[in-house]
């Protein structure tokens, strides 16, 4: 009978090791990272994932005294869990256990020419002992004469299994049991034909067996074990197998083991940190980067020969080799097996060959049919970048539609053919530059510059180099404008619009950014210091007149003390940090100029370096330039247009 509790305690027991095994360690800088890591790590979905925070995190102060989430994760017990569990334990439990079947105590009686042997078996499992009154039975039933009932009654109590001598009987040779051998067309198979003995004739010991067939030629693949039991119970008069050859085992042909998916139809949904699926994560491209193994080739086995009962071997063909398939962009490692990336890009499998291609192809829009785009290189799509998507590149991006309120971001350029419709939420970042007809409502940021053709309104725009607007309709109107060379436009400002139009040229626009950061910071800090400081000093005065403190004070204290020489570390860094971006800054030659060819209308806020001048009068044709810390207004100046020609001679016009 089951006893439930036990088997209760003995699950339990076994879930607390599997915890214990399955239990891993994740961080990260925000609790949902760390939670995000452990859900990768396990394999497992967060609903079915449990985990201890072990450390809290701190998000710092001024970039420093930051410190992880770190938890411990391991897979939620559920009852399926535990049933999946029970029937493990029951498989585990079972495999070592033979099951014995149950068989009665046997005697058998052979008659040999030099006399009448005995062998007696014993019982197995729930099985019972043959008897001595009905081993001899047999005896007498086979005329065997002279034999001792005392020493047959100690062999049936010993059952040693082993034929021993017990006496004689009547020999007639003429009935002595015979036997044949068959040997099938294919010398496969060997079998042997008994014909029973007759009264005085004697049996086949399995010694006979095995030597008559090994005179006829019945080398391999003989069954003594088979053999042994038919002797004791042999059956007359019908062919009994007793050897069986061995057929080859042609080997396995050579074939590849790739390390990607090959089915481009299957889609990898991923799943959010808060458990739901995030559509827009389907994880079409396979991304890999230079260097990385993609697929080896496991060689051709050699076949097995197989051999006939007769002892002739059978060959076996050996697998057939195959080439590797190598298409472009890739190599063979130093094994000559191993198929190796040589660049970033997305690999594919096409012709059964192995590409990796550098750019990627979307034909139409990045909607929710595609998913976010993430490559490592060059991504060209036909249509459009619609609402909530984003697509980000290792090397250019380049869009035949329009942008709307979505993300990219690229390490190279990005061109987009028609135009950024932000809808005031879509940001646009290139390591280099950008190119546009048009930019409304969006955050840009470029690390060489932007160039558009039909204006810019209401955007935030950064870029390290210029930012150069030209067309027929290159108006600049409404938001911030910042380039550490030139911003030139054919009107900056709107004689109607109202809007706020800022122009800023000089410095990086980073680091200016940066720098102010960092100054806010440090105010922070000082406010911060002056109040623990005046704290720290209220508590030792108290200290010197009551001559103690009590311990929740003198802990205050001590944690006030050590937060001052953490935020004392903290405003040295930001002061080290500040020099540092002080001296960049200073190392830019470029004096800086905003241009228009056509018009600058008042409400124009025009700052070159230190200089800021509020325009109150339309101009034409001008260009404002710094001299002698002032901002002057001189004849218009064209861009270089050498300087701004995109890729491949590529001009927003």
């Amino acid at each position: 009978m089951v006893d439930f509790v036990q088997l209760q305690h003995t699950m339990k027991e076994r879930l607390e090791r599997d915890r214990a095994i399955k239990t891993i360690e994740a961080e990260g800088a925000t609790l949902e990272e760390a939670v995000a890591g452990a859900s990768t790590l396990l394999n497992l979905p967060l609903r079915r994932m449990e985990y201890e925070v072990t450390v809290r995190g701190f998000s710092g102060f001024m970039g420093t005294g930051a410190k992880n989430w770190k938890i411990r994760a391991y897979e939620r017990v559920t009852a399926k869990t535990i049933e999946k569990e029970k029937e493990a334990a029951a498989e585990a439990a079972a495999e070592p256990v033979k099951v014995i079947a149950d068989r009665e105590g046997d005697a058998f009686v052979q008659l040999l020419h030099d006399g009448a042997y005995l062998k007696v078996i014993p019982p197995l499992g729930k099985g019972r002992r043959i008897t001595s009154a009905a081993v001899i039975r047999t005896i007498d039933a086979r005329g065997v004469k002279n034999y001792d009932e005392a020493a047959v009654t100690d062999m049936v109590n010993k059952a040693a299994g082993t034929y021993e001598r017990i006496g004689d009987f009547d020999h007639a040779p003429a009935n002595d049991a015979s036997m044949s051998v068959e040997i099938s067309a294919d010398e496969m198979k060997a079998l042997v034909s008994v014909t029973p003995p007759g009264s005085g004739g004697c049996d086949i010991p399995v010694e006979t067996y095995l030597s008559f067939l090994r005179n006829n030629r019945v080398v391999y693949g003989v069954d003594e074990e088979y053999l042994t039991e038919f002797a004791d119970r042999p059956f007359y008069k019908e062919p009994v197998q007793v050897a069986e050859g061995t057929r080859p085992a042609d080997g396995r042909d050579a074939y590849i083991q790739y390390n990607f998916e090959t089915d481009q139809t299957k889609v990898r949904l991923r799943e959010s940190s808060n458990g739901k699926i995030d559509f827009k994560e389907i994880n079409i491209i396979q991304n890999v980067v230079a260097g990385q193994p993609l697929a080896v080739k496991m060689p051709p086995e050699n076949g097995t020969a197989g051999r006939t009962v007769t002892g002739k071997v059978i060959p076996a063909k050996s697998g057939r080799d195959i080439p590797l398939p190598l298409g472009k962009n890739v190599r063979v490692g130093d094994d000559g097996a191993t198929i190796i990336a040589e660049m970033n890009g997305q690999v594919i499998l096409t012709g059964n060959k192995i590409n990796v291609e550098p750019v990627y192809t979307v034909q139409g829009n990045v909607n929710i049919k595609t998913g976010n785009i993430i490559f490592l290189g060059t991504v060209i799509i036909t249509g459009s970048v619609e609402d909530g998507f984003s697509v980000k590149a290792a090397g250019n991006i380049e869009v035949n539609g329009t942008v709307e309120k979505a993300e990219l971001d690229a390490e190279g350029d990005i061109i987009v053919h028609q135009g950024i419709t932000g809808k005031s939420d879509c940001m646009v970042r290139s390591g280099r530059s950008i190119w546009a007809r048009f930019i409304e409502n969006a955050r840009i940021e470029a690390g060489n510059m932007v160039v558009v053709s039909d204006g810019i309104i209401n955007s935030h725009v950064d870029a390290f180099k210029c930012i150069i607007c030209q067309g027929k309709r290159a108006h600049i109107v409404g938001g911030r404008l910042r380039a550490t060379e030139e911003i030139s436009a054919k009107n900056l400002g709107s004689a109607t619009s109202g809007t706020e139009t800022i122009c800023e040229v000089g410095f990086d626009p980073k680091s200016k950014e940066q720098l102010e950061s960092l100054e806010a910071q440090k105010s922070e800090a000082d406010r911060q210091l002056e109040e623990i400081q005046l704290n720290i000093q209220t508590l030792i005065n108290i200290k010197k007149q009551r001559k103690s403190l009590p311990e929740d004070k003198e802990a205050y204290l001590s944690e006030l003390m050590d937060k001052r020489a953490e935020l004392t570390g903290e405003l040295e860094k930001n002061k080290e940090e500040t020099e540092k971006i002080q001296a960049f800054l200073s190392t830019i030659k470029a004096k800086g100029k905003i241009s228009a060819s056509s018009k600058v209308y008042p409400g124009v806020k025009i700052l070159i370096r230190d200089a800021r001048e509020d325009v109150r009068n339309e101009y034409k044709a001008v260009t404002f330039i710094l001299e002698n810390g002032l901002i002057r207004v001189i004849k218009y100046e064209e861009p270089d247009e050498d300087a701004i020609r995109g890729p491949d001679g590529y001009t927003t016009n």
